[in-house]
């Protein structure tokens, strides 16, 4: 334990988000846990006993965020690389392209991301001649938004023999499945090891500066690779940031598997092990064909797989875990999960806390099995923000019926499924109290959740999600792991009129949050704390 973690620190004079006291002021933190929160009064007894008193000066305290989904090295890339998620045209994105080739004379391999033809006049994307035209003949890796295909040039395509015979591969369109997996596979081996390192610091300060004080690692052998995983723990578990919880997306099919998978200090076998691809790029798994698109996308596992991977991580007490977007995939999810639980036992499974990643195209049934299963929705309330709506490109890739039923958290929380919120950053940004308002103020009206519930989605839920009940809240015992914010009023936001008003009579005890109403401003970090240590204080402040 650190010398900052040893400190006793008295936090008084502003709000502390605790369900152990709705009206509390304070808090004190020793030895890295909350060891008290109460009122202004009862902290006089402590001022003179602790290391540091902290004058919050109105501020508000909460728990750290946990993004539950993140992949961090591709993130850190993103933010020192190009980012096309700005770019208004296509002619714009060609643009970038040729200033990002100008401005980086000395990389391998250009690496960019974020482009979206969907909100392109053109309606299309770059071709491959265009590309090459951009870059000067150089080998380019640009991945769309979704990050489940890609467009490159022609001298990163002449790195990888036999590509044009892969599954996935279109000479004049973005690839997909392995063709895209390969390609990917070649860029990122051009990145050095001291560009990986310096991009996984970028992506965890970015995390800190946010209040964001635990990241979950999705990593998988058809994401990056063993060295990325490894290094980003080990780099987490010397320097002072926000806790990183990996996963590693390999199937595993006995002891000897999951052996392997702890070695490399995965907690599970889970995270992005694909049952099928996104709705984007046509590529998730529907029971009935896009309505943009003659085919119903791709599925990866079947119902029997996902079995036979749940049963035995649920035997090896391994969490087990599928990125499932499309129905006919959550469906083969939900079946093969089932099957496993007729194997080794219904509680076993639930115990385990096995994950579904995304979950986006749920039905009545599948949400009801979730709840038998003890399945953790991890959701990004950031996809409906972005895509949803009645001119959002699920509209586009799914008609308008189908894309109202996408993302339904008001029914998983009624059902008693546990939520965990994440970005899948960079798919979408690192960004939480955005997150929370994505959730709260749905494109969809009947599936919003209160402030409260995506705020605890976001924070304990993330928490839960690994097999934790005892942290990602602030009472006394449970890990300090903080932030403190500036924020105007607060108050208690709900879907319905009824509850608010209820909730934000003073005698409901129920503790406010900022005002999260679109258009407003989101808090703004001011410290983030994780286990007593400080890991993120903004300037002149």
């Amino acid at each position: 334990m650190t010398e900052s973690e040893h400190r006793t620190v008295l936090l008084r004079g502003g709000d502390v988000h605790s369900p152990a006291d709705p009206f509390a002021t304070a808090m004190v933190v020793e030895r890295g846990h909350v060891a008290w929160v109460g009122s202004e009064g009862a902290a006089d007894a402590f001022a003179s006993g602790v290391d540091e008193v902290i004058d919050l000066e109105g501020a508000l305290v909460t728990p750290a965020f946990t993004d539950a989904h993140v992949h961090t090295t591709a993130t850190g890339l993103a933010l020192t690389g190009l980012d096309l998620s700005g770019a208004r045209t296509l002619a714009e994105a060609l643009e970038r392209v040729r200033a990002h080739s100008a401005a980086r004379p000395a990389d391998q391999v250009l690496l960019g991301h974020g482009w979206d033809a969907a909100r392109w006049p053109e309606g299309r994307p770059p071709s491959r001649a265009e590309l090459d035209e951009a870059t000067g003949g150089r080998p380019l890796y640009l991945p769309r938004v979704d990050v489940h295909s890609a467009v490159v040039t022609t001298a990163l395509l002449d790195r990888v023999p036999g590509v044009t015979g892969l599954p996935g591969y279109h000479p004049d369109q973005p690839l997909t499945a392995a063709a895209h997996h390969a390609v990917r596979a070649a860029a990122h081996a051009a990145v050095t090891p001291r560009q990986r390192t310096e991009a996984q610091r970028a992506a965890l300060a970015r995390a800190a500066s946010l209040g964001i004080g635990t990241v979950h690692e999705c990593a998988g052998p058809e994401i990056s690779d063993e060295d990325d995983f490894t290094g980003l723990l080990a780099l987490a578990a010397e320097e002072a940031g926000p806790r990183v919880v990996g996963y590693w997306a390999e199937a595993v099919s006995g002891e000897k598997d999951a052996r392997r998978i702890r070695e490399l200090g995965a907690i599970g076998a889970a995270g992005d092990l694909f049952a099928d691809g996104s709705l984007g790029s046509h590529t998730a798994c529907l029971h009935e064909p896009y309505a943009d698109a003659p085919h119903a996308g791709t599925a990866h596992l079947d119902a029997a797989a996902v079995a036979a991977h749940v049963a035995a991580c649920t035997e090896a007490g391994l969490q087990a875990g599928f990125h499932a977007i499309g129905d006919a995939a959550v469906s083969a999810v939900v079946e093969g999960v089932r099957a496993a639980a007729e194997t080794v036992g219904l509680a076993r499974v639930r115990a385990a806390r096995h994950r579904v990643e995304h979950a986006e195209m749920l039905t009545p049934e599948t949400v009801a099995a979730f709840a038998e299963l003890a399945l953790t929705a991890s959701v990004q309330p950031a996809f409906d923000a972005a895509w949803g709506g009645e001119d959002g490109m699920y509209a586009q890739r799914l008609g308008a019926e189908r894309a109202r039923t996408l993302n339904p958290y008001a029914a998983l929380l009624r059902a008693g499924v546990p939520l965990a919120f994440g970005s899948d950053s960079p798919v979408t940004p690192l960004d939480p109290w955005g997150t929370v308002r994505a959730a709260a103020f749905h494109r969809t009206p009947e599936h919003r959740i209160s402030v409260r519930a995506a705020f605890t989605a976001h924070t304990r839920g993330g928490w839960r999600a690994t097999g934790r009940d005892d942290a990602g809240v602030l009472v006394p015992g449970a890990p300090a792991d903080y932030a403190v914010w500036r924020a105007d009023e607060l108050v208690v936001q709900a879907p319905d009129d009824r509850v608010a008003r209820w909730s934000t009579d003073p005698r409901s005890g129920t503790p406010g949050l900022p005002d999260l109403t679109p258009g407003s401003d989101l808090p703004v970090c001011l410290r983030t704390v994780v286990s007593g240590r400080t890991i993120f204080v903004r300037p002149n402040e």
